[in-house]
């Protein structure tokens, strides 16, 4: 955008020789006004996201939200330490405008040191159910953390009525894997579990887990998946569309093939239903430009945008009326989900939830510890 710059000639003689540095003074002061109104036009034009999301289906999005809105959209992408880092060390002065990322229990602990703003307009409302969202935060897409398991060495009706408490019963000994407890997946896993049961009960079952574990916990939801496939366990607990990945072939033919030798699980039909979880975003508090980064939020929630993010990421749409992927489709769509537990309890309850499974994790030599 060129920078114009208006100036206004008064013509009267008699004026000028009367006021030459009232006039200068003007002519200084309409400039100032130019510059501020123009440059206030660019920035209106531009959104600053900073996301912890890694998937190149995303610039794409943007650059759709851009070419219908005119509203340029810039992205800083990093680790979700160090963009909300960043953005605390930056303060006012920060051109951050929306914070992205995987896992309502990253957003809420964020939210809790006041980062955000409330950007729920009407428009994200009522699309997006009250569980899947804070007054400040929304979800964008969906997910399950589930079970897996290899159908050689687990019958079905061991199955029956199989619950995330169940991993702890003492006939899964030595035959479950899951991830360790730094991952947030699991920490917000568990934090919907005391959200449920409460506190002792959950750190009681969390021993029972770690006793039932078939080796240390290593590697990342892939990795546990494939120990399933692999013989090293019977039983694995990873997100949903990690498997998809694995079977559209995007991740190599060997993870293809292992993916082919397990069959995923939906825990807790019986009761309150399978764990939920979210990737969303909130306006920030200092957003330099908060209406544009709202326009964004509701672009991300149009039909248009969530047919393009569950069939490039494998995630489950957040709105009504899209479907998933299909090879998400072909795991299944008429589970029970957990509509009840509202994903805000992910980050009130982690505090809790990381007394029961610390960080380190080795089995054999810390019985009371659960790596998830």
């Amino acid at each position: 955008m060129r920078l114009i710059i208006i100036r206004i000639e008064n013509n009267s003689h008699s004026q000028i020789n009367k006021g030459k540095e009232k006039d200068k003074m003007k002519r200084i002061s309409l400039l100032v006004l130019t510059l501020v109104f123009f440059t206030n036009m660019v920035f209106a034009a531009e959104v600053n996201v900073f996301s912890a999301r890694h998937y190149d289906s995303d610039i794409q999005l943007y650059e759709k939200f851009t070419s219908k809105t005119g509203i340029k959209v810039n992205v800083v992408s990093g680790k979700d330490k160090a963009l909300q880092k960043r953005i605390i060390e930056e303060g006012a002065d920060s051109k951050a405008d929306i914070y992205i990322t995987a896992d309502a229990g990253r957003l809420g602990a964020f939210d809790a040191k006041g980062m955000f703003q409330n950007s729920m307009t009407s428009t994200i409302k009522a699309v997006v159910p009250k569980n899947f969202r804070s007054k400040n935060w929304t979800g964008i897409a969906k997910r399950a953390r589930i079970m897996y398991y290899s159908p050689e060495r687990v019958n079905a009706n061991e199955l029956n009525g199989m619950t995330y408490e169940g991993l702890a019963d003492p006939k899964w000994k030595g035959r479950v894997v899951i991830r360790k407890s730094n991952n947030i997946y699991n920490q917000s896993l568990v934090a919907s579990i005391v959200k449920n049961n409460g506190k002792k009960a959950t750190c009681e079952w969390s021993k029972g887990v770690v006793a039932n574990m078939a080796r240390d916990s290593k590697g990342n939801d892939r990795a546990q998946i494939l120990a399933v496939a692999a013989g090293e366990a019977d039983l694995a607990v990873a997100n949903t569309y990690y498997l998809a990945l694995m079977l559209s072939g995007k991740k190599g033919a060997e993870q293809q093939a292992a993916a082919k030798k397990v069959l995923p699980f939906f825990p807790n039909q019986g009761d309150r239903g399978t764990h939920m979880n979210i990737s969303g975003g909130g306006v920030l508090k200092n957003a330099p430009n908060p209406e544009n980064a709202k326009k964004l939020l509701e672009f991300l929630l149009t039909k248009e945008a969530q047919e393009h993010i569950v069939n490039n990421t494998f995630e489950y749409p957040m709105i009504d009326g899209v479907e998933p992927h299909d090879l998400v489709k072909q795991m299944g769509l008429g589970f029970k989900q957990d509509l009840n537990t509202k994903v805000v309890n992910y980050g009130k309850n982690q505090a809790i939830a990381l007394e029961c499974m610390p960080v380190s994790y080795t089995h054999l030599t810390l019985p009371t510890i659960l790596l998830v």
